[in-house]
């Protein structure tokens, strides 16, 4: 159980940190102010400030975030009447503002807020020292810090830096970036997957091993040897060429193979060998498999879109055939699945990874206010009106959306915990 929490954890952060880092780097490349990149939620564990952005590490592990300039205003930090310190340089403008409780944090001017713009104007008024005779105006530096009430430090939002205010291209990018990564994340784990093989299955009808002493070695069978019908049914690929074997356990089969150029027939009785509830056929013969770059290569990213084809297809199945909590999973689901990956191995956890990365992206992908593909479809909307959307017409969306997905994961929270752990 410990083993399967700490693999838990490393998935779920690997998720999240591969998915905010593409929304934090398009965002930087487009101008756009990153306050803070937090891995984890709740109480900050640590903390650390570099180019402008402040990073930190939470105590719950499950999560994360970048806070974009202009999704999280200073008025929710600063409010009139709050007694706050200032740092003022020798120009006479406000360099840092101390909004928490900790006074100790740097020697500044003591001020009791009357009004401030830290969007447009870059001002802060107030008394100082506790005088209510004259109200002081400061200006703001550009790139002046906000201590929070928490005692995280961020830069503070002038409108120059805002979402808002980089371009549509710019902005479609970064959002559409989280799922990118995901999709990148997903396909290098399954090529990475490729080379922790020991060869690649070529599907091919080809054999690649014969068993000593098994029934295909006493019929003549060896390896290189093409066998392309078993009885009257064509074997083009190691698919059907298995599924016709397995069916005839203790049957007496004619199988057609090519042999050094050569069209020969052989005659072979399954061995019956039991495989959980089932009798299955066995010759004795294993697939051929590849072990050049290229081969392992294409495993990836045939893996990579086999993944995808199949979460298309269960998308598609939960809008025609009837929409369903068992056809979603939350944390819960995705613990008990890393519980069986676990058992699996190191293959087994990768492959897991790779299936959740594209999962995560495909979904985030979906036009759900508040989701990234809602975001895009605001995007898109925005382009063909050829104007921005109302922030206020914007925010209720957004709420609404966000409304919905915290409903629906409590819904899907109750009902995995029923699916694996009670029922």
């Amino acid at each position: 159980m410990i083993l399967t929490i700490i693999v838990f954890i490393i998935v779920f952060g690997i998720l999240v940190l591969v998915h905010e880092f593409g929304h934090y780097f398009f965002a930087k490349r487009a101008g756009i102010l990153v306050r803070e990149f937090s891995i984890g939620m709740g109480p900050k564990l640590w903390w650390k400030q570099a180019n402008g952005t402040t990073y930190t590490v939470r105590c719950l592990p499950l999560g994360g975030y970048v806070r974009l300039a202009g999704n999280d205003e200073d008025e929710e930090e600063l409010r009139p009447g709050m007694a706050v310190t200032v740092a003022v340089n020798d120009q006479g403008v406000v360099t840092k503002i101390n909004a928490s409780q900790k006074a100790t944090l740097f020697q500044g001017i003591p001020l009791r807020v009357t009004d401030f713009d830290l969007t447009d104007e870059l001002t802060i008024s107030g008394y100082l020292n506790g005088d209510e005779d004259q109200v002081k105006t400061y200006p703001v530096d550009h790139d002046a810090e906000l201590v929070e009430k928490s005692g995280t430090v961020v830069k503070i939002a002038p409108r120059d830096t805002w979402v808002s205010s980089a371009s549509l291209p710019k902005r479609m990018l970064t959002n559409f970036a989280g799922p990118l990564n995901n999709f990148l994340l997903s396909l290098v784990a399954f090529i990475i997957l490729g080379f922790t093989l020991s060869g690649i299955p070529t599907n091919s009808n080809q054999v690649g091993s014969v068993k000593a002493g098994s029934v295909a070695a006493r019929a003549g069978l060896v390896a290189g040897d093409q066998i392309t019908k078993v009885a009257d049914h064509k074997t083009s690929n190691w698919t059907l060429l298995a599924q016709e074997i397995a069916a005839n356990p203790k049957k007496k089969l004619t199988l057609t193979y090519v042999h050094r150029g050569k069209t020969k027939q052989t005659t072979v009785v399954p061995k019956a060998v039991k495989q959980g509830k089932e009798t299955v056929g066995q010759i004795g013969i294993t697939e051929r498999v590849e072990t050049s770059l290229a081969a392992r290569l294409k495993y990836g990213w045939q893996q990579f879109v086999a993944a995808g084809t199949l979460i298309f297809t269960l998308l598609g199945r939960m809008f025609t055939e009837g929409f369903s909590l068992n056809d979603l999973g939350g944390p819960v689901a995705i613990y008990a699945g890393t519980s069986q990956a676990t058992a699996l191995g190191f293959n087994g956890v990768l492959n897991f990874l790779a299936l959740l990365s594209i999962n995560l992206g495909i979904v985030n992908l979906l036009p759900i206010p508040a989701l990234d593909g809602g975001k895009l479809l605001l995007n898109i909307i925005e382009a063909i009106i050829r104007r921005p959307i109302p922030e206020k017409a914007e925010a209720v969306v957004s709420f609404a959306g966000f409304l919905f997905l915290f409903l629906l994961m409590i819904l899907v929270t109750f009902n995995d915990i029923h699916r694996y752990f009670i029922h």
